[in-house]
């Protein structure tokens, strides 16, 4: 049954064009812009300095020459405003600069890789949080320095671990969902999934933290001047609070200039805060579910036992795979073999271990996962003795992984061609174009009718079945030797199944790969295995042809899988039948 996409929503606007929709937006940014252009146009809006003062002009009324009057001891107003409208500008954003210098990578860091690094940092934040904020401050400016500035820097410091817990807890939760592990089976480093999969979430957030940074620190910098502090010579919006308040019963009005510039910019870049951040939210799409098991890390393992010689059609070997939580055994005792051209089933009930198994050989388990083999081995390679970088290397070019969940393993912030061109791009060293034409190529190759439109879409944009079809084509993309995959079938309806069946053994025929499907559906297993083997509790239970496990099951568990799965108890006749290969891809 052929599958028809809908048709693509437009393409997303620029950023300021969607910011601009909203009319009180426009209005912040017009008075943000004033205030930023007034303050740094002082010396041509004035031709008076900020802190000379002529007695005679004490509290002098609007006039030609001083446009908004004088304040208590002769110094003309408007300049005091505009000069210091510049000290608070540099002041909030020092803070913020400092606060995002320092959060932000520890929090990246920190979330993403968590371990010891998350547990020294999050002491070190707590550490911080501890401290008077206001008393450092004084501190600092009465020991150190009476700069307001570097009291602005200071603050940035202490303001850092809010930074640090907000895009700590961002990366945490993006981090768990499925295509970021997708784009790590696809030999990604931790750098680009950063880059791609993780920043784009995380800016939305960290844009209202920033605003609020500005804010508090322009707040706190006038509490600093209106108590005095900072040098006599630095006009302020808080300096001229003091000298108002001095005369509020002789010239109230002073009061409203530095509170009606403050008020405004604060109010102005929250605002405008929230309509960046609502902006930046529409690139992510729906459809997304989170995933249900922790984020991936590599376990630490002993060091491995000599490789040995293996038969030169053998693609991977796993012996004697355990994998435990604690005291909890998930594991014990694997071995299972993948042949070039074969194609084995890992057949179990949910939670017998079969998952686990695969996500070894993908080096996809939690990193509180404790991993150990006698050998897991592919292509010649140990793999529990490779870095993360030789791993990256071997994920999608070497191994290729189809996951059970479509929708949740493509990332909803970016189109399909873009994910499938880039590890074209990073494996196969394509440059965009040819990336392009092969990845338009293979979404053809996989039954998409019109691959230029889906190579276009979003996620949320095609089926689930389509979106089975673009995994399959990014998984054989970078012409993998074995391809794992995990339950792929389970998430579509019957008639799509076969169709997707049918293309998996295809591909797999004609470029010779070995393949591991991960499966509790003996129907699959019917369709497509050459060879099974039947987990429980984390055991091998029995190995065989597909042939002899359907006519003559020896383990009590198989016959009874056969028997609840098969309606009539197990098959006695033929199997499958050969697909026929369709047409050739150029790779």
């Amino acid at each position: 049954m052929t599958e028809v996409a809908p048709a693509p929503a437009p393409g997303r606007d620029r950023l300021l064009r969607r910011t601009l929709r909203d009319p009180l937006t426009v209005v912040c940014l017009v008075v943000l812009g004033l205030v930023i252009a007034a303050s740094l146009a002082a010396p041509l809006l004035t031709d008076q300095a900020p802190d000379h003062s002529v007695l005679g002009d004490t509290l002098a009324p609007m006039s030609g020459a001083h446009p908004l009057g004088g304040d208590g001891v002769g110094r003309d107003v408007l300049s005091r405003l505009l000069y210091g409208g510049r000290t608070s500008l540099v002041g909030g954003t020092l803070a913020v600069l400092v606060a995002f210098a320092v959060g932000a990578p520890l929090g990246l860091i920190s979330g993403f890789y968590r371990g010891w690094f998350d547990a020294v940092a999050g002491w070190i934040v707590n550490v911080i949080m501890a401290v008077p904020a206001i008393i450092v401050m004084l501190v600092v400016m009465a020991a150190v320095s009476q700069d307001l500035d570097v009291a602005m820097i200071v603050l940035g410091v202490i303001m850092a671990p809010m930074v640090f817990r907000l895009i700590r807890a961002s990366v945490v939760a993006v981090r768990e969902e499925l295509y970021v592990d997708a784009a790590r089976v696809s030999g990604l480093g931790d750098a680009r999934i950063m880059r791609r999969h993780i920043l784009p979430v995380v800016i939305a957030p960290s844009v209202i933290q920033a605003t609020q940074v500005f804010a508090v620190a322009i707040g706190i910098q006038a509490g600093l001047a209106f108590l005095g502090l900072g040098k006599a010579s630095q006009a302020s919006w808080g300096a001229m609070l003091n000298d108002a308040f001095t005369n509020v019963y002789n010239a109230p009005a002073l009061l409203v200039w530095p509170g009606l510039a403050m008020g405004l910019t604060i109010v102005a870049s929250s605002l405008l805060g929230n309509a960046v951040r609502d902006a930046l939210g529409t690139t992510a799409k729906p459809g997304v579910t989170k995933r249900r098991r922790p984020a991936p890390r590599t376990a630490s393992v002993p060091a491995p036992a000599p490789v040995a010689e293996v038969p030169a059609d053998r693609l991977l070997t796993v012996e004697n795979l355990r994998v435990g939580y604690g005291e909890k055994t998930v594991v014990d005792g694997v071995s299972i073999t993948v042949s070039r051209g074969e194609v084995l089933g890992l057949v179990g009930e949910s939670g017998s271990g079969k998952s686990q198994t695969a996500f070894s050989v993908l080096g996809l388990l939690p990193y509180e996962a404790e991993v150990a083999a006698d050998r897991l081995v592919f292509d010649g390679k140990e793999l529990l003795s490779l870095d993360l970088p030789a791993l990256n290397a071997l994920r999608g070019r070497g191994i290729g992984y189809i996951p059970q969940e479509p929708m949740s393993n493509l990332d909803p912030c970016f189109r399909i061609g873009s994910q499938l061109v880039e590890p074209m791009r990073k494996h196969l060293g394509l440059s965009r174009a040819e990336a392009r034409t092969k990845a338009l190529d293979l979404l053809a190759r996989v039954g998409i009718p019109d691959p230029e439109r889906v190579f276009r879409s979003y996620p949320h944009q095609i089926s689930g079945g389509m979106a089975q079809r673009v995994l399959i084509a990014g998984a054989v993309s970078c012409d993998p030797q074995v391809l794992i995959a995990d339950e792929p079938t389970t998430a579509l309806d019957v008639t799509v199944q076969a169709e997707v069946l049918d293309l998996m053994r295809s591909l797999q025929q004609e470029r010779e790969m070995g393949m591991l499907i991960v499966t509790h559906d003996f129907g699959v297993v019917a369709d497509i295995c050459d060879r099974v083997a039947v987990m429980q509790k984390g055991r091998i239970v029995e190995t065989a042809p597909a042939r002899r496990i359907f006519a003559a099951p020896e383990h009590a568990y198989t016959r009874m899988l056969l028997d609840s799965t098969l309606e009539g108890g197990p098959v006695r006749g033929a199997l499958r039948t050969p697909t026929l290969p369709l047409k050739e891809v150029t790779s």
